[in-house]
């Protein structure tokens, strides 16, 4: 059997690459688990009846829960979130602050999706004037984003941003408030819905860790090889030195 002596360099380069290649495998199957879980647990909240909002504001664990509300929007902050698509047309999401009157808390409501075709013209929109019955369920985003925040002292309403954290937009407004979005169920003032829960579903992390899995593998069977390979080239060029020798 011959000798395997692949060299310091290709040696070096893949005691460094391949434990990265397999750690990120790893870590995409582990997101692929996540979102399975979070999937599941979004299911079986929906299926669930809505809470009453005071249950919901004492609730340690939120996220996906149905609630229950009763009381008014507030037209004038309001909140447009940009780069949504639907069917591949561009638009925003319309956010609005809503006074829930039995729990007398602030809740960020996201009404659906608006077509915005001309960023020259002002998107259009209008608000329910009257108190309103709404159900709606709590949007917690799986992990954390990048947030541009919604500065009320400054620039005109509404606001348009690439996204928002309602926790942090209570205090700028001087109001006491739910710490996420909810998303509107079908009903009164509702727009376009239908969001997806999670962008990539549990077969996207599951394709990206077998990239990583063969990426890893190829990397190492080639080290293999070369390390074979070189040495039979070694082996070869010196018996045919000696030959001529002779």
């Amino acid at each position: 059997m011959r000798p395997f002596r692949p060299g310091l360099g290709p040696t070096l380069v893949v005691c460094l690459l391949l434990p990265g290649l397999i750690a990120l495998g790893c870590w995409q199957l582990s997101r692929a688990e996540q979102k399975r879980e979070l999937l599941a647990t979004y299911a079986e909240r929906q299926a669930a009846a809505p809470l009453a909002s005071v249950q919901l504001l004492q609730d340690t664990d939120p996220a996906y829960r149905r609630v229950h509300l009763y009381g008014r929007f507030d037209a004038a902050h309001s909140l447009l979130l940009d780069n949504r698509q639907r069917d591949g047309q561009v638009g925003v999401e319309l956010l609005q602050p809503f006074l829930d009157q039995p729990s007398g808390q602030w809740l960020l409501i996201n009404r659906g999706w608006l077509a915005w075709p001309d960023r020259r013209t002002p998107v259009r929109f209008s608000t329910p004037a009257s108190v309103l019955s709404l159900d709606a369920w709590v949007y917690v985003a799986p992990g954390s984003t990048f947030q541009l925040q919604a500065d009320p002292q400054g620039g005109q309403w509404p606001r348009l941003l690439t996204a928002i954290d309602a926790a942090q937009l209570w205090p700028q407004l001087g109001r006491e408030g739910f710490a996420h979005e909810l998303r509107l169920e079908p009903g009164p003032a509702s727009l376009r819905l239908a969001w997806p829960v999670v962008v990539l579903g549990p077969e996207k992390h599951l394709g990206y860790a077998v990239q990583w899995f063969a990426l890893a593998l190829a990397l190492f069977a080639l080290y293999l090889y070369f390390g074979w390979h070189k040495n039979k080239e070694k082996n070869h060029g010196s018996r045919h030195e000696s030959a001529q020798h002779l």
